[in-house]
């Protein structure tokens, strides 16, 4: 029998009970072996019957061994419902009462955590669960405005599927948001589909070349750095002048992007390879090396060895060390000319 003291799935009536429903209405009682007049075998006759009872639709007749009768639709529905209403209810009493437990506990909080600002004005989160947890506060706690930075290229399927509730709770609510990603990231397809899902919510989304660090900005009035040499802690800052300064950055690098196109652009895409080529050019005639290019660009070390050899083979060069000669030459004379 059907457990009603839990939650039910999806419940839908299949077809062959269906029609055991329909033939069994036309008469007070029938009995399985009658079953074969709707073209049902004698297993399907079974399953059908053991769905309706379960449904409440057929019960077993009384004084009628075997027999089977049909339970009005709106009997059957209330005897089947009751004990499910009754259940969502004490759901809903529960959890207004575990809501009240928590906003308890809030002011408690409140205090503590303004102390713990006026004391650290910037504090060092050392694992990957705090400041996951902090994400998620902030998140609930803002209002109106949110900056993201996103280095790097393709986001992983766990951090997309996490942005993708966060950011659709903030951008329903009216908050602001402004992420910025690598060039790289527009040729992933799932980052793609997310950044169309945010933009078509109202977050605006641009791309440049390189530049970026990890941040968030939240309201104005706290921000939080990702480190370079361990991706699983962060920087909460709170002081409000180091906060403008971090959204004056962020401002600058926001007026050199380029817009995230969520449909393939030709034109946007030899102008982006473009940009690419130009900041290798650059960190090749610093005498930087692949494995450094591509993490500061956010691609792959194949990728920005491919970006390389085509420029080599354009200045004519045969090893890293000319190329590098040979570019920074160039500049040179560039810059005198200039």
């Amino acid at each position: 029998m059907m457990n009603t003291s839990e939650p039910l799935g999806r419940i839908e009536l299949s077809e062959e009970a269906a029609r055991v429903f329909g033939y069994a209405a036309q008469s007070a009682v029938c009995g399985i072996e009658e079953l074969t007049a709707v073209g049902l075998d004698s297993a399907d006759a079974e399953r059908a019957v053991k769905e309706l009872v379960e449904m409440r639709l057929l019960c077993r007749a009384e004084g009628a061994a075997g027999r089977l009768t049909v339970v009005p639709p709106r009997t059957a529905a209330d005897r089947l419902l009751r004990p499910l209403e009754r259940h969502v209810r004490e759901r809903h009493e529960e959890i207004e009462r575990l809501r009240e437990t928590f906003a308890s506990l809030l002011p408690a909080y409140e205090s503590g955590r303004a102390r713990r600002s006026d004391a650290e004005p910037i504090e060092l989160l050392t694992d990957l669960r705090t400041v996951q947890e902090t994400i998620e506060e902030l998140t609930i706690g803002a209002r109106q405005e949110v900056l993201t930075a996103q280095p790097g290229g393709a986001r992983s399927a766990r951090a997309l599927q996490e942005a993708d509730e966060r950011d659709r709770r903030m951008l329903t609510r009216g908050v602001q948001m402004r992420t910025l990603y690598q060039h790289p990231a527009r040729y992933d397809q799932p980052t793609v589909d997310h950044v169309r899902r945010v933009m078509n919510l109202g977050a605006e989304v641009r791309t440049r070349t390189d530049g970026l660090c990890r941040l968030l900005v939240f309201d104005h009035r706290v921000a939080l750095l990702g480190l370079r040499d361990d991706p699983e802690a962060a920087l909460l800052v709170r002081e409000p002048h180091v906060v403008h300064y971090i959204r004056v950055f962020f401002d600058c690098l926001w007026r050199d992007a380029s817009l995230f196109p969520v449909s393939f652009d030709s034109a946007a895409a030899v102008r982006i390879s473009g940009e690419i080529q130009e900041s290798i050019v650059a960190m090749l005639s610093e005498g930087l090396e692949d494995k450094s290019i591509a993490r500061r660009l956010g691609m792959s070390v194949r990728s920005c060895q491919r970006h390389a050899s085509e420029i080599m083979k354009a200045v004519g060069a045969k090893s890293r060390f000319q190329a590098g000669y040979a570019l920074g030459r160039l500049h040179a004379a560039a810059r005198d000319r200039e």
